[in-house]
């Protein structure tokens, strides 16, 4: 009998894989804050193929809390595996003057999407993330308007790691890093002896993209003390706006790059 899956582990129905095969489905809640970072750190974290584009130095610190489901909708049925929430550091670039960005860090609270990235090529690893709620009732959360105050922060291995806040101030436009295509290197090195590691750049491939009403405001990001060397050399050096938005897309597959 032969053992099939999209992923591991193989069984004899397919049924057991870690992971359903795309198109994914997501819907969630996103915080985010602008920033720059230095261009000749955010350089040392692209490949050959990619420059800085045409605003060198653009970064983003993004949370999100998502639920996501397969082409069946089945996963709705288990919210503790169809929720997940996590972190990414967003670097503007380019590949052939077309813009994209960059995530060279992310973290993320579940192991099935912690797989999937590595499917894609995202560095995802695990963390602790949390972040406010919006709320549309009461007093316990913020509201989508003017004065909404949202928080968010990262830990990894108990120790705190990043955070953000928000404050809303008014009605705004998508912000450019969660507008573009992300880039990434998928990269799984060699096990058998002789054998090269898989190493391609690709981009993602998303369609139905959804964005709700987009509040920006005043915000901060700080990478805290601990952070390891290269993280840390992403730090900001200028803080822009801050976001918060509902945002929605199908993740189809990936696009070979060069």
């Amino acid at each position: 009998m032969t053992l099939t899956g999209y992923s591991l582990p193989l069984s004899p129905s397919g049924s057991s894989s870690s992971l359903t095969s795309p198109p994914w489905y997501f819907s969630g809640e996103v915080v985010m804050v602008d920033y720059r970072v230095d261009p000749a750190a955010a350089a040392r974290f692209l490949p050959p193929e990619l420059e800085l584009g045409p605003d060198p130095g653009a970064a983003a610190a993004v949370f999100a809390e998502w639920q996501w489901c397969s082409e069946s909708g089945a996963e709705l049925e288990d919210p503790a595996g169809s929720r997940f929430s996590e972190f990414l550091i967003l670097l503007g670039c380019s590949f052939g003057g077309e813009p994209m960005a960059r995530c060279p860090y992310a973290w993320v609270d579940q192991a099935v999407p912690l797989m999937r990235g590595w499917v894609q090529g995202m560095p995802k690893q695990f963390g602790s993330v949390h972040l406010t709620r919006p709320v549309q009732v009461g007093r316990a959360g913020p509201r989508m308007a003017a004065g909404g105050r949202f928080s968010a922060s990262l830990a990894v291995r108990d120790h705190r790691v990043a955070e953000v806040a928000v404050t809303l101030a008014e009605p705004a436009e998508p912000p450019h890093l969660h507008a573009v295509p992300l880039v990434h290197n998928r990269h799984f090195p060699a096990w058998v002896p002789g054998e090269k590691p898989l190493h391609q750049l690709v981009a993602s491939e998303v369609r139905d993209v959804e964005f709700g009403p987009v509040w920006r405001g005043s915000g901060a990001f700080r990478l805290l003390p601990g952070a390891d060397e290269d993280l840390a050399s992403l730090a900001p050096v200028e803080v822009g706006a801050g976001y918060a938005f509902s945002y929605a897309e199908t993740l189809v597959s990936g696009r070979r790059l060069g």
